[in-house]
């Protein structure tokens, strides 16, 4: 099975531009093109929140159009950007939004991976939070299944390195830790936020963050508290879940050189 992620997409009304300047809604289109054509496809996307920037209802409209060309099922979770009730209006064709206690909470069990989307979001907090009713929820769901399980949310729980992420972290994030500990079977966990790819293990289970498919964050680990935008390449991630377990790689969207062969007849080419 492979499991796509997409995340911090930062949809804006139609003709308006992230920051002046990013035309997210024409990088989504890319992104979707892409995973569309990955030989083999994806299962499923997994789409890690900052769905759109500004929580409206024509973002979420604009959102909907522009995903709904993806030939596989995909599952949203809300980002700091978003807006649960908008949301949900935008989407009422997906009953897992519904979500639990006015959480978006879901679990997924049509695949050979378990699939859990965990709504890490507080108006107001930028950073996301892990409270205790987020982890009785956690505990009690991932207690009905020993089956290999992908964890999805918005917000990383790990430090990055980068100082303006690390100034506002999840709070909470010790009792999820607790949480993932009881829980072996949790055999992975992405998420976005930091416009970055970055990988981790945390609390025993393997973690990646993931780049935008838009704009990415300016690499700077120091202590700074500045944030800063940078047009690298967006890309997504695919887990390749076998008998094995899991393995994650970036694809990167775009149009690049090659592949160009670096064997002739058998012989390595010099």
């Amino acid at each position: 099975m492979i499991i796509a992620q997409i995340t911090d997409l930062h949809i804006k009304p139609p003709g308006r531009l992230a920051y002046r300047k990013v035309d997210t809604a024409a990088h989504l289109r890319r992104a979707v093109a892409h995973l569309n054509g990955l030989d083999p496809r994806p299962a499923v996307v997994l789409v890690t929140g900052d769905l759109v920037d500004g929580g409206t209802p024509a973002e979420y409209a604009e959102l909907r159009a522009l995903l709904a060309p993806l030939a596989m099922p995909f599952y949203l979770v809300p980002g700091n950007h978003d807006a649960r009730d908008a949301l949900r209006a935008g989407f009422p064709d997906h009953p897992w939004l519904a979500g639990d206690g006015g959480f978006i909470h879901y679990a997924v069990d049509d695949h050979p991976v378990r699939l859990i989307g965990l709504d890490t979001t507080e108006p107001g907090r930028e950073g996301g939070i892990f409270c205790a009713a987020r982890a009785r929820w956690l505990d009690a769901t991932l207690a009905q299944s020993d089956k290999p399980t992908v964890l999805f949310m918005h917000h990383p729980p790990f430090a990055t390195g980068m100082g303006y992420h690390d100034a506002d972290r999840m709070a909470g994030r010790e009792a999820l830790a607790a949480v993932l500990r009881r829980h072996r079977h949790v055999a992975w966990a992405v998420c976005g936020h930091v416009h970055r790819c970055i990988a981790v293990n945390w609390a025993g289970v393997p973690m990646t963050a993931m780049s935008s498919t838009a704009h990415q964050l300016r690499l700077n680990l120091t202590t700074s508290t500045d944030l800063m935008i940078a047009m690298e390449p967006p890309g997504c991630q695919l887990l390749a879940w076998t008998a094995e377990g899991m393995a994650a790689h970036v694809s990167p969207i775009g149009a690049f050189e090659g592949p160009y062969p670096i064997f002739e007849n058998g012989i390595l080419i010099d």
